[in-house]
């Protein structure tokens, strides 16, 4: 018989066991990612490895990272919950791919902002603030919010070992007080207590007998004290000593005084009593405390002797702002309270009263008008005079009301007109109360332009009741840690603990309860430094936070969870970010990974880029150009890509010039003299105009707080706007020379999807025109309101003009819904039919902004606004995509191109926040043409940077520093791009300089 092949029986076990695992565990496997613009993508990606995306603004990175590859891991997530969780979570759509494969679970760490919600601070979401809640509610050391007296419980035992240190044969009587600082003759009491057999009392500080006549002033305040007993200290007191004080702690709920009667005092110890603070009570008389004798005063309550505040016991919740237990019962531990602002009532005083009023000027309203003719009558003053013409009371009269009665004449068409007498409420009561009582949403938004934030009067914004005030850890209260930034705070937890062979300001005691919580917190403040946000404090609300910052703080909270397997998908952490600091970050990023797991950066930064273990580039461009794979793998294969706009820039391929010369500009100039807001050290500050003007230093220097707390409001109060002169301000000087001011921040074009990039630029309008205009909508008399979704005509009645309808699900998010009717086209089958160069509306919306640009190139009203768009680097984005679905950079650059297109006036001022957040080297080169562009118009132009292509290519750079937070607020340096690279305590000059001898002027 012919001998059967051989088989290798451990060959297959060998493939089950080894190739296919391995694959899995090494790698994560896309295939067929079609998700928006991706182009049917293959990908594998090593696992436990810090990979890179990169590719220039709409090439599809986000898509791949957050919208492909996060979402399924969150989708996969959530469908292994029951559908009772579910509903908390929300549902997650299935992306459009075939297939993902070793897929860990999935952490998205994004640029949105950490919370809305004024309760919530730095210290919270880092949960820093949850362990020094922990800290001070185990190991603190109350005090008494009165007098500062450290009070702790003392029981009898603890305060006979007291008096038995006093030196022997002192003299001393035992007190019990029954009355502290009380009005009243008290005569009931006095008689009770002869009744009784107590012998002599302690009035006012003086010992009377209870057989005297005894008359006490009843208007005048009295301290009633029984002397329970007369000791002399000796051996042999203890058993009298202990019932003589029973009888005293009953009498006096809990307070016994100790008068050590004149003699010779001898060595006394009195040891430190650790008390806890109390409950705020009115303040008693004090005891008196003679030159030649003194008092000792024990308690066996949470309370102090002396003034009788009464605390609960020391609990973590005590300290918690969000808590009734712990906030301030005046601002519910919001540390501010809205109130509406004088100054915004009345933001110009050049204005006649009749006018000056702003929220009673905006409508004819006669009411109103005879009210202030009311007040004027009995105050004295012609309501045509001048708001600052008049008097502090007159003002006061007006603004916060007067008893004196006023005549009010009623007018109304439905009744005689009536006249009648009655105090004035005064405006800002008045507003308060429709504010309070209004239902009307519209309203209630009209009056909160005139709200202010105003720190609150009874904390001073501290947000804690000031029983929790009073308790301390070594020489701090909870808020003295709180309220310094990150650096300082860590710098005192180890003051605390006593580092670098310091002495400890903590007790033994104190420190064993607090060791393992004054570690983590010791951690979690060190991972805070780590990401660059040292000049954070604890208290600053989350809401006031960048999306750079809130990204940073998740990074260091994820960090201080120390999860391990975990696929992390990070948003451009380095925006906002100095490059100084960019290093610790990577340090971070780094560390995160060495832990375990896997990361995913969408990064433009190229020091990111560098240390990346393995890159992906997406492109080649945006949009329908973009959704491919160019280059993957180390840095090598980035820089030798062809296709690769990313690898071009790094490799040197191509450049952002710098310029040969800088721009002399107007010779004019804006003058900030006293700057002194948040941590500004009352700068006097001098801004060229018909210049690209770059504010530059660390995070948390003051750039922010310079320029749009400050530069832009006064320009606006300046500008007759009805804005009021910003505080920490003294003066704005030259302000001539500018006839209008611009913002263009990253906030929303537009709240809803009926808002969109054809729209907010203005391109919508002549192109609604080109439909009106063509031959069968004349036919059939169409207006150019036939061609809008916003309004009834043209637009499809079943969905509004919206193209989806929204349906509500109970334990699911709500769904989109394609109409029915009009297919998602917004429109009518009948304004369908008009068509231009065989298209409709709706399929001109549908189009991207470059073949918008194309399609309308012989419409010039259009096609200059949407070129604009196109210059900016937006020609991938469709006329019609919905607003909220545009990301914060390019809200900005829908902004820019509106600008650009409009007619230059010479003399507007343009501020800029950070326009290159989310631009990749290739956006940043187009957008520095365009800023270049408004300035060579004659415009000004002050932008916030810390991308060094825009600072080198500033004609005059403002360096503000020299540090974050308190240790920054001050001009390090001022002066070209050239001045500023030699200065040697500048940290932007030492990295400019690197980078001008990479790029000289001309190259």
């Amino acid at each position: 018989m012919p001998k059967r092949a051989s088989v290798e029986p451990s060959s297959d076990l060998a493939h089950r066991n080894g190739d296919r695992p391995a694959a899995e565990t090494d790698q994560i496997r896309v295939r067929g990612a079609r998700q928006h613009n991706l182009q049917n993508l293959d990908l594998d990606l090593p696992r436990n490895q810090l990979i890179v995306f990169t590719g220039v603004s709409g090439s599809g990175k986000s898509s791949l990272a957050f919208d492909t590859i996060f979402a399924e891991g969150q989708r996969r997530y959530v469908e292994s919950l029951s559908a009772y969780a579910r509903q908390f979570l929300g549902q997650v759509d299935k992306p459009d791919v075939d297939a993902i494969e070793g897929l860990s679970p999935a952490i998205s760490i994004d640029q949105k902002s950490t919370s809305h919600n004024p309760r919530s601070t730095v210290g919270t979401v880092t949960e820093i603030y949850d362990y020094l809640r922990l800290l001070f509610g185990r190991a603190g050391a109350p005090h008494c919010p009165h007098c500062d007296r450290s009070i702790a419980p003392q029981t009898i035992d603890q305060m006979v070992d007291r008096l038995a240190e006093l030196p022997d044969r002192s003299r001393f009587q035992i007190l019990a007080p029954v009355v502290r600082g009380k009005k009243g003759t008290h005569k009931k009491l006095l008689s009770s207590l002869a009744a009784e057999g107590f012998v002599r009392v302690r009035i006012n500080g003086e010992v009377r007998e209870l057989s005297d006549s005894i008359e006490l002033d009843k208007n005048h305040a009295h301290t009633i004290e029984i002397v329970v007993d007369r000791l002399v200290q000796k051996a042999g007191i203890q058993e009298r000593l202990v019932d003589s004080l029973t009888t005293c702690l009953r009498r006096s709920e809990g307070i016994a005084v100790i008068d050590v009667l004149p003699g010779d005092r001898g060595n006394v110890i009195t040891l430190p009593v650790e008390h806890h603070s109390s409950r705020a009570a009115d303040t008693g008389a004090e005891y008196n405390r003679e030159p030649q004798g003194y008092e000792l005063v024990f308690s066996e309550n949470f309370a102090c002797p002396e003034h009788g505040a009464v605390m609960e016991e020391l609990s973590p919740r005590l300290f918690s702002f969000n808590s009734p237990y712990g906030a301030c019962s005046h601002c519910h531990g919001l540390g501010t309270l809205r109130t509406f602002s004088p100054e915004l009532v009345v933001p110009d005083p050049n204005l006649p009263v009749y006018a000056a009023i702003a929220p009673w000027s905006e409508k004819d309203h006669s009411y109103y008008f005879n009210l202030l003719c009311g007040v004027a009558e009995v105050s004295g003053f012609e309501i045509s005079d001048r708001w600052q013409d008049l008097t502090p009371d007159q003002q006061h009269a007006i603004l916060f009301g007067s008893s004196e009665p006023i005549a009010v004449e009623t007018d109304s068409r439905f009744r005689d007109r009536h006249l009648y007498h009655r105090p004035f409420e005064g405006v800002i009561p008045i507003l308060e109360r429709q504010y309070r009582e209004t239902s009307s949403e519209v309203y209630k938004q009209k009056l909160e332009k005139y709200l202010v934030d105003q720190t609150c009067e009874v904390c001073h914004g501290l947000r804690l009741k000031p029983e929790s005030l009073a308790v301390r850890m070594g020489p701090y209260r909870i808020t003295d840690l709180t309220s310094v930034s990150v650096r300082e705070c860590l710098n005192k937890i180890e003051a605390l603990i006593g580092s670098d062979n310091r002495e400890p300001l903590l007790t033994a005691r104190q420190m064993q309860i607090g060791d393992l919580v004054l570690r983590e917190i010791q951690a979690r403040l060190r991972f805070l430094l780590d990401v660059g946000l040292d000049y954070l404090t604890l208290d600053r609300p989350a809401m006031t936070l960048s999306g750079g910052e809130a990204q940073r703080i998740r990074l260091a909270t994820q960090i201080g969870a120390g999860l391990t397997g975990v696929l992390y998908v990070l948003d451009e952490p380095s925006i906002g970010l100095h490059q100084r600091d960019n290093d610790r970050l990577l340090n971070t990023l780094i560390r995160l990974r060495d832990l375990g797991n896997t990361l995913i950066v969408v990064e433009h930064d190229e020091d990111t880029i560098r240390a990346a273990d393995h890159l992906v580039d997406i492109g080649p461009g945006a949009g329908v150009h973009g959704g491919r794979i160019v280059a993957q793998g180390n840095l090598n294969q980035l820089l030798t890509a062809e296709e690769s706009l990313t690898g071009a820039y790094l490799s040197g391929r191509r450049r952002i010039a710098t310029p040969d010369s800088r721009r002399a500009g107007n010779g004019r100039r804006l003058l900030l003299q006293g700057a002194n807001r948040n941590n500004l050290q009352n700068l006097d500050v001098e801004i060229p105009l018909g210049k690209l003007v770059c504010i530059t230093g660390v995070s948390g220097s003051g750039k922010s707080t310079l320029i749009n707390e400050l530069l832009h409001p006064a320009l606006e109060h300046s500008l007759g706007l009805k804005v009021p002169f910003p505080k920490g301000l003294a003066v704005l000087k030259g302000t001539k020379a500018i006839d209008k001011v611009i913002v263009i921040d990253q906030s929303p074009i537009g709240r809803t999807p009926r808002s969109n990039p054809a729209t907010y630029t203005g391109a919508f309008d002549p192109i609604r025109q080109v439909f009106a205009a063509t031959t069968e909508a004349k036919a059939r008399g169409y207006q150019p309101g036939q061609f809008s979704f916003n309004v009834k005509g043209g637009r499809c009645e079943a969905c509004g003009g919206q193209g989806v309808n929204v349906i509500e699900m109970n334990f699911l998010p709500d769904v989109y819904v394609q109409c029915d009717v009009c297919k998602g086209a917004r429109y009518n089958r009948e304004t369908l039919q008009v068509k231009y160069k065989g298209k409709t509306i709706a399929d001109v919306l549908n189009m991207t902004v470059e073949e918008a640009a194309q399609f309308f190139e012989n419409i010039p009203q259009a096609s200059s606004r949407l070129q604009t768009l196109v210059d900016v680097g937006l020609g991938y984005v469709r006329l019609g995509q919905p607003a909220p679905t545009l990301s914060g950079g390019e809200a900005q650059r829908v902004k820019l191109a509106t600008e650009l297109a409009r007619r230059a006036t010479g003399k507007t001022l343009y501020l800029i926040d950070e326009p290159t957040t989310g631009l990749s080297f290739y956006d940043v080169h187009k957008l520095l043409d365009v800023m270049q562009r408004l300035v060579d118009k004659g415009n000004s132009i002050v932008v916030i940077e810390h991308n060094l292509d825009v600072i080198r290519c500033a004609d005059w750079i403002i360096d503000l520093g020299p540090e974050g937070g308190d240790r920054g607020g001050e001009i390090v340096v001022c002066g070209e791009p050239e001045i500023v690279a030699t200065h040697n305590q500048s940290h932007t000059g030492r990295y400019l300089a690197q980078v001008l001898a990479q790029h000289p002027p001309g190259q």
